[in-house]
C-alpha cells in the first residue's frame, strides 16, 4: 500500500473511533474513488502516491463545484457540509500556489514560448505544455488558463 493511501487508512480509523462523522465519510468516500479507479480497466493495480493525489484532487474539485451548485439553488447547508469536505481532503493536496507565485511561473513560460515563436492567443497551448509540470497540483486549471490568457492578451 501506498503511503499516502496507508495515511489516507490511519485517519480513517482515527476519525472512526473518534466518532468525527464528516472527516469519516469524507476519507471512507475518497478511498472508494481510490479503490474504483485502482480496479478500473483491464487489470487491478496499485496506485502510485502521485495518482492517489490526482484522485484525491479530483475529489475537492467535485467538492468545490457541488458547493458552488448548492449556493446557485439556495442550499446553503447543503453547500457548507461541501466545503467542510474539501476543507478535510485539502489537508491532504500540496500547499496551493499564490497568485503572484503562479503569476511569475506563467510569465517565464509565456516568455520561453514566445522564444519558441509562438505569437499571440494560439500560444496558449504551447504555454500550456511548459506551465503543467511546474505547477502539477499547486494550481489548478482554471486558474492557470486564466492567468495565461491574461498574459497573452496583454
Amino acid at each position: 500500500m501506498t503511503t499516502l493511501k496507508s495515511t489516507l487508512h490511519d485517519d480513517l480509523t482515527t476519525a472512526i473511533k473518534a466518532r468525527d462523522e464528516l472527516r469519516s465519510s469524507t476519507l471512507r468516500l475518497t478511498l472508494s474513488a481510490i479503490a474504483y479507479e485502482e480496479t478500473a480497466g483491464k487489470t487491478s493495480r496499485e496506485l502510485s502516491d502521485e495518482e492517489v493525489l490526482k484522485v484525491i484532487t479530483r475529489e475537492a474539485k467535485k467538492r468545490r463545484e457541488a458547493a458552488e451548485a448548492f449556493d446557485k439553488g439556495g442550499r446553503a447547508e447543503s453547500a457548507e457540509r461541501e466545503r467542510a469536505e474539501g476543507e478535510v481532503l485539502a489537508t491532504y493536496l500540496p500547499q496551493q500556489m499564490s497568485d503572484e507565485e503562479l503569476a511569475a511561473v506563467v510569465a517565464e513560460a509565456v516568455a520561453e514560448a514566445k522564444a519558441g515563436g509562438a505569437e499571440g492567443p494560439r500560444a496558449m497551448g504551447a504555454v500550456m505544455k511548459i506551465v503543467k509540470p511546474k505547477v502539477a497540483g499547486r494550481a489548478e486549471g482554471g486558474r492557470v488558463s486564466a492567468e495565461v490568457k491574461k498574459l497573452l492578451a496583454g
